[in-house]
């Protein structure tokens, strides 16, 4: 049972923090350079809304197994770098709900009104946030893996 908790939670982080990767490193420099902002917007609000829902469920498998794996460590003595992950964890996901509620759906208004200034500085925000979300989730990897290669006294 332990396995299948920890394979649903690393799955739900490879989804999540994986398509931030794709999203921030490769579609949104090569969207930026070939689309006027029309086809930008718009290809970015598509791409928001197949990627948003993947979000949603890795955010809960991730919320729910690891909830469940902190019980099975003992809850406060739990090791560092697991309460880490779970500080760092809440924090990415409170970033992702303010941008599903508040810029991307701003996006999505803007590109049904063809308000493609508005659209851009929505757009802009989402940048700035998945950015910040995709560096905290990259730590959040190094934070757990160093942290277990530190407690097993690896060398």
């Amino acid at each position: 049972m332990q396995q299948i908790v920890y394979l649903l939670h690393v799955l739900g982080v490879v989804v999540w923090v994986g398509g931030m990767f794709f999203a921030y490193m490769a579609l949104r420099p090569v969207a930026a350079s070939v689309l006027e902002p029309p086809q930008r917007l718009t290809l970015w609000a598509g791409v928001f809304g197949k990627f948003f829902p993947w979000v949603w469920l890795s955010v809960a498998l991730i919320l729910l197994t690891g909830l469940h794996m902190l019980v099975t460590f003992g809850g406060a003595s739990a090791p560092l770098y697991a309460l880490a992950m779970l500080v760092l964890g809440v924090a990415m996901m409170l970033i992702f709900a303010h941008v599903f509620f508040a810029p991307y759906k701003k996006l999505k208004r803007a590109v049904a009104a063809q308000e493609w200034k508005m659209g851009g500085a929505a757009l802009g925000q989402i940048r700035m946030l998945i950015g910040i979300n995709l560096s905290i989730g990259l730590l959040t990897i190094a934070v757990v893996f160093l942290g277990r290669w530190l407690i097993s006294g690896a060398t």
